[in-house]
């Protein structure tokens, strides 16, 4: 079994800390960490440092393409590339001390015309049925989106597992493409839904309902309260051991990696969801996007409490 992340549209992520931050004020910080990143990258890497094998295809801009590259080299991925003229954009991240990161994203390269068709050649030469195909993270701009719906179809209705994690889709658009698995937040869940989702009958109720409209696995996270989990009728949720985290970019990316390798390692469903908890929660252990170390998901894992409701 055969895993591809694609990475459209990827990003150098710049971490930076200061010791404060004013709107309409000069600011100073340091940064931190500078990493060739984009949400498949990172759940490639997360795959990775799970023992999974997968390969990650990325569409990179020749402005900057080389020192992206260069950024890359010590993560050993089995990378495909795609070039097209144009940037790669960048992510700031601002650290401050008692509150919430903070990102700045900026604009990078538009899709160039055929993009689709140039990514699709190079895809149906990896994937057969039973492979899993990541769709995560934003589109290149430019690309509309009966392109995407048209391109995840043609793998989907070839037996790939599709897994989408991405703001390009509404719900109507999920229930036509019928992902394999999808991966919203709270605040996604309620996007999708177009109200509120605050209580965990509200979560329950959505996941449940859309596991039950043709979305064969729903896992909503729930940050520190763990993952809640539909899927053929079972719903389940899974809680780390608390934690300390150092930052939560990358966890969601992290997370799904850890159930797809419960997936191909022919894991139990509870036993898969165990894994992305635990996953998710140990790439908050790693500084910025990094993958999260292989001690903590060992660590971590069979501390992760599954419980199962009617």
């Amino acid at each position: 079994m055969n895993c591809i992340t694609l990475t459209l549209n990827p990003a150098f992520d710049v971490h930076c800390a200061g010791e404060s931050f004013l709107a309409e004020h000069e600011n100073f910080a340091d940064i931190l960490s500078e990493e060739a990143g984009g949400k498949g990258i990172n759940l490639a890497r997360a795959l990775i440092a799970g023992g999974t094998p997968g390969k990650a295809l990325a569409v990179l801009g020749d402005e900057n393409a080389d020192a992206f590259l260069s950024l890359l080299k010590a993560d050993a991925l089995d990378l495909l590339t795609l070039r097209v003229p144009g940037r790669i954009r960048e992510n700031i991240t601002l650290h401050v001390k008692d509150h919430k990161e903070t990102r700045l994203s900026f604009r990078g390269f538009d899709a160039p015309i055929g993009l689709l068709e140039r990514v699709t050649a190079l895809l149906d030469a990896e994937l057969e049925k039973g492979d899993v195909l990541t769709f995560t993270g934003s589109a290149t701009p430019g690309l509309e989106k009966g392109e995407l719906k048209a391109f995840l179809t043609h793998f989907r209705e070839k037996g790939v597992k599709i897994v989408i994690d991405s703001r390009s889709f509404d719900l109507s658009d999920l229930l036509i493409l019928r992902p394999w698995l999808i991966k919203p937040n709270e605040e996604e869940a309620a996007a999708l839904f177009g109200k509120p989702v605050t209580s965990f009958e509200d979560v329950k109720d959505a996941a449940r309902t859309l596991s039950e409209k043709g979305i064969e696995n729903v896992m909503v996270t729930l940050g520190p309260r763990g993952i809640l989990l539909a899927s053929h009728g079972t719903l389940l949720s899974a809680v780390p051991p608390a934690i300390t985290p150092l930052s939560t970019i990358g966890a969601g990316d992290s997370t799904i990696a850890g159930f797809i390798t419960g997936h191909i390692l022919g894991e139990t469903l509870p036993s898969a969801l165990a894994r992305a908890a635990a996953t998710g929660s140990a790439a908050c252990l790693t500084p910025g996007s990094r993958p999260p170390k292989k001690d903590d998901n060992e660590r971590l894992l069979p501390l992760t409490k599954i419980k199962e409701y009617k």
